[in-house]
C-alpha cells in the first residue's frame, strides 16, 4: 500500500519521518528557496480547540525563544482544519532511532546527555516546562552530533 504525503502548498513533501499518537512529522523541500524543512501536524481531522491552542503556542514560544538546542520554527500555515508548524530540517534523527542503530560510548552518552540538560536549563531560564522529554523527541545529527528538541 502506498503512503500518501503531505499536502501543502510551497512545499514538496519527500517522506514521513515521524508518526505518533497526536503528530505527525514529514521532511519536504520549501519550493522558494529549496531549503529543507520539516513539517509537523496534529494527527486528529478535527482537533480540539485545546489541541490547537497547545500547537500555536508551541510555535509562538518556540518563535520567540534565543536557545541552541531548539528546532527553529519557520512559520505556521493553515493546513485543513489545523496547522502545519513548519520548521528548520537539520538532518536529525530521534536520540531513540540513533541509540538503536549505533552503540553509545561513555563519552558520546556523556556529551550528549551534557547538551539534552543545557537545554533544559535554557527552558528553565526562560521558565518553560518540556512536558514531554523522552527519546523519540530529542533529535540528533548522525554526522555532526548536535541535538535539539523540537517540542514544548
Amino acid at each position: 500500500m502506498t503512503e500518501t504525503l503531505l499536502t501543502i502548498p510551497g512545499y514538496q513533501t519527500i517522506d514521513r519521518i515521524y508518526n505518533g499518537s497526536r503528530t505527525q512529522v514529514y521532511r519536504a523541500i520549501s519550493e522558494s528557496d529549496r531549503q529543507p524543512v520539516a513539517i509537523k501536524i496534529l494527527q486528529s481531522e478535527y482537533p480540539t480547540f485545546n489541541e490547537l491552542v497547545q500547537f500555536r503556542n508551541q510555535y509562538t514560544i518556540t518563535k520567540n525563544l534565543d536557545l541552541t538546542g531548539i528546532v527553529k520554527p519557520l512559520k505556521l500555515v493553515n493546513y485543513r482544519n489545523s496547522f502545519a508548524l513548519v520548521m528548520e530540517d537539520f538532518g536529525g534523527i530521534s536520540l531513540a532511532e540513533y541509540a538503536a542503530l549505533h552503540q553509545l560510548s561513555i563519552e558520546e552518552f556523556l556529551a550528549i546527555a551534557i547538551q539534552i540538560i543545557q537545554v533544559l536549563e535554557g527552558f528553565y531560564r526562560n521558565r518553560i516546562i518540556h512536558k514531554d522529554i523522552k527519546p523519540q523527541n530529542i533529535l540528533i545529527n548522525p554526522q555532526t552530533k548536535t541535538n535539539k528538541t523540537d517540542r514544548l
